[in-house]
């Protein structure tokens, strides 16, 4: 189980002032949300050494990663990645969490953000305001896995390893970019959405709900879940109803949105460090059959691919945060990338 009593636990806001975005628009104040596990450590030239970045995926927090299944099997004393031993950073990203979004005032007025906005006030946050100057490792889960290829590629000295879940280092395309649409248009273009400043939740929100539901689930898992025609029923009504109160619209729309300027292929070359990439032959959003993930390891010298085979432990693209599944993965990595770190010296 995750612990209760985290060494230095602390939760705190970065603002960074008058942040130009990609599309030209700004924002005066753009606040991001953060919590902190650890001690940051330093070498006697200054050098951070234990520091770990983990980025959240789409409509989540770095609240996400407090569960058992992720922190329980990693972040306590004698664990991957303890809190003991390492500084952990866990942001909001822009449009989540507790960080700067639409639904604080502005509506669809909000700055219209893109990854490569996300990581580089990821990057102010770690460096600015914590003071971290090198990463002991990168790794993020869904958008966090792609935000992960762009900070290898953006910062490709900036950290010993990366280690991106449930993602594809390419431009979201295909399927992937027809049911991202899809939840987007439901929103949207339902007259409920009133331009974005709805009273009530716009109807189509409900539609967007239930493909991000079916997209990220397991076949497996909510068949053994709901193996009968009104279980199945219940099922999908509480998880979107769930999702209808939790989430905002706007906030929604715009996060699905977020990935418009993604695509670090042009620059997988670049990426310096030892990199794990995790997928599951389970996960509908990045399909192994694609083979994506394959073809473009061949571009990062120091790459690795893995595909976890389906097992009763696995669950569609939710296996990001099933760290039982993929910890020796992210072991192995720490390890290759440690003696790396030692035959350069």
């Amino acid at each position: 189980m995750a612990s209760n009593n985290w060494p230095r636990s602390h939760e705190g806001d970065f603002t960074i002032s008058s942040f130009q975005f990609k599309d030209g628009s700004s924002l005066p104040k753009l606040r991001l949300h953060y919590r902190t596990l650890g001690c940051l450590k330093k070498d006697a030239q200054g050098r951070a050494t234990n520091a770990i970045l983990i980025m959240h995926g789409t409509t989540g927090s770095g609240a996400n990663f407090f569960t058992p299944a992720f922190a329980g099997n990693l972040f306590n004393a004698g664990q991957p990645l303890s809190a003991e031993e390492y500084f952990l950073i866990l942001p909001d990203g822009i449009g989540h969490g507790g960080s700067s979004k639409p639904s604080d005032g502005l509506r669809a007025r909000f700055p219209r953000y893109c990854y490569g906005d996300m990581v580089r006030a990821q990057y102010a946050l770690v460096s600015e305001h914590l003071g971290v100057n090198h990463l002991r490792l990168v790794c993020g889960t869904s958008m966090g896995g792609m935000h992960t290829w762009v900070w290898g590629t953006t910062y490709p000295t900036f950290m010993d390893a990366l280690f991106p879940l449930a993602s594809l280092p390419a431009q979201i395309a295909g399927r992937n970019r027809m049911w991202r649409k899809h939840a987007i248009d439901s929103i949207r273009l339902d007259p409920g959405f009133e331009g974005g400043e709805y009273g009530c939740p716009p109807p189509g929100f409900r539609s967007a709900l239930h493909v991000l539901a079916w997209m990220a689930s397991s076949p497996l898992k909510w068949q053994q879940a709901a193996s009968d025609r009104a279980s199945a029923d219940e099922f999908i009504d509480a998880l979107v109803e769930r999702g209808m109160k939790s989430q905002d619209a706007n906030n929604f729309a715009y996060a699905f949105d977020a990935s418009w300027d993604y695509d670090p292929r042009p620059l997988l070359g670049a990426i310096e460090v030892p990199l794990t990439a995790v997928n599951s032959a389970d996960d509908q959003v990045n399909p192994p059959e694609l083979r994506i993930l394959e073809m473009e390891m061949g571009k990062v010298k120091l790459g690795k691919a893995v595909v976890l085979p389906i097992t009763d432990k696995t669950a569609g693209h939710g296996t990001h945060s099933i760290a039982e599944c993929w910890v020796e993965h992210l072991v192995e990595l720490l390890g290759r990338s440690e003696r790396g770190e030692k035959a350069r010296l």
